[in-house]
């Protein structure tokens, strides 16, 4: 993020979840940051200039470790294309390395990457702003029209500032309610379709299975699962650096009254999914759990081992009185191309293979942005053979139902929820009670920044 996050950020967290792993390269989603809509414009979109082209120069590459292995795929079946690979932390957790280069090569006027990866979804948020942003808006003939279009809805929501889109999406983590179908089975519990239900069957679990989980609230990046899913406005663009934040909205209300119930009854938990003690003694008592799609893999496969055919995943929940239900995101990389490039044709053709190809994103780690990868990805998800249903009608689903209220913003929504909210839980407040503060602490943190707040 583009503030000073603490460490107990749910980049943090996930980093822990790498060592907890032993550092799969697929967890390289350990850094995405969070947010997603577009905001809305305010002006028409300024015409793009390129600087003078030099086709076939030499293209520098910007990415972190797992990313590195794809460029390097993309060089070996584009021989002709000369590129130079730097490899470096991608902005992972907690790092402002992108913006704080970015600025010294404002400043010195040379040196920017013709290409650059973020695994902070936020990045676009500074990377689209001033007289000559670093990124190039791709929609204005930089990428195709059909290539942009290919995107899951929303996708590309984070890249996208007063009419223009900046960057291209590398993978999505929609969320969605994973459940243990073994545990539901003996149990004789059917999985819930509403929040409501949820609430319930929680109630219920508390009484019939004492010691079983149905979620947890002590995660950095608890505010994307259950108050981004519930379309609570903690941070909704309504124009250039302007977001409304209500945490008094009733939609933010009615999720904080849930969790606190469950919290209060023992089957949502306060601690966080890669904490040590969790994994110990928690783990195998997981009943549902609430959370992005690269949970399957990298959290009950590689942490917490649950046996293959067990774990399914359900569509995201919605309530009652709701028309139809949303969700959250909890991650997704950004590809950008350097409006400074000398090279755009190389620039944008390697950000369009890394995001796009078959070769690349069907063997990825997590749940790629664009819609035809992401079927050649589900079918590789399917032969693993370790979901007890197909999870991917389920991940196709969510992936279109983003909540588009939840906004790209360059301050951390999980930085402030680890600082402010979750010492508030362990102390014995509940949610509803530290709305208030929570809000403070989000006006303060985007006035900071330069926001109005509304």
């Amino acid at each position: 993020m583009n503030d000073d996050v603490p460490v107990s950020s749910r980049r943090q967290l996930r980093h822990t979840a790498v060592a907890v792993l032993g550092a799969v390269s697929l967890l390289a989603l350990a850094a995405c940051g969070s947010a997603d809509p577009t905001p809305t414009a305010t002006s028409s979109p300024a015409a793009f200039k390129p600087v003078a082209q030099q086709q076939g120069s030499e293209i520098t590459v910007w990415a972190d470790a797992a990313r590195v292995p794809g460029v390097q795929a993309y060089q070996k079946t584009h021989p002709d294309v000369k590129i130079k690979i730097v490899t470096y932390s991608g902005d992972a957790n907690g790092a402002n390395d992108l913006q704080t280069k970015v600025q010294l090569f404002d400043w010195a006027g040379s040196g920017w990457p013709d290409v650059a990866f973020s695994a902070n979804v936020n990045d676009a948020s500074w990377a689209s702003q001033g007289k000559t942003p670093y990124a190039a808006p791709v929609n204005q003939g930089v990428v195709s029209q059909s290539t942009l279009k290919g995107f899951a809805d929303g996708a590309l929501g984070p890249c996208t500032f007063n009419g223009d889109t900046y960057c291209l999406r590398n993978d999505l983590a929609q969320n969605v309610l994973w459940y243990n179908k073994k545990l539901m089975d003996e149990f004789g519990y059917s999985v819930p379709t509403t929040w409501e239900e949820y609430q319930a069957l929680g109630e219920k679990v508390a009484k019939e299975h004492p010691g079983y989980l149905i979620g947890t609230a002590g995660d950095a990046w608890s505010p994307e699962v259950y108050f981004w899913a519930s379309q609570c406005p903690a941070g909704t663009a309504t124009g250039d650096k302007k977001v409304k934040v209500d945490l008094q909205d009733s939609k933010c209300t009615r999720m904080a009254k849930l969790l606190d119930s469950l919290i209060a009854k023992g089957s949502v938990s306060k601690d966080t999914v890669f904490s040590a003690g969790f994994i110990k003694n928690k783990a195998s008592r997981v009943l549902m759990l609430p959370g992005p799609s690269w949970y399957g893999q990298v959290l009950f496969n590689s942490t917490f081992k649950i046996p293959k055919g067990q774990m399914a995943a359900a569509s995201p929940l919605k309530f009652e009185g709701d028309a139809k239900n949303y969700t959250g995101n909890v991650g997704g990389g950004l590809w950008f191309v350097s409006s400074h490039s000398k090279n755009l044709k190389a620039a944008s053709d390697l950000v369009t293979w890394m995001t796009t190809s078959n070769a690349y994103q069907a063997t990825a780690g997590t749940y790629p942005a664009y819609k035809k990868a992401a079927v050649a990805w589900l079918a590789g998800q399917k032969k693993t053979g370790y979901f007890a249903e197909d999870v991917g009608p389920v991940f196709q689903e969510a992936a279109e139902l983003i909540w588009p209220g939840w906004s790209a913003t360059q301050y951390s929504q999980e930085a402030i929820y680890s600082s402010t909210v979750i010492p508030a839980l362990n102390s014995g407040k509940t949610l509803t009670d530290t709305l208030g503060t929570w809000q403070t602490a989000i006006t303060d943190k985007a006035k900071s920044l330069g926001y109005t707040v509304n």
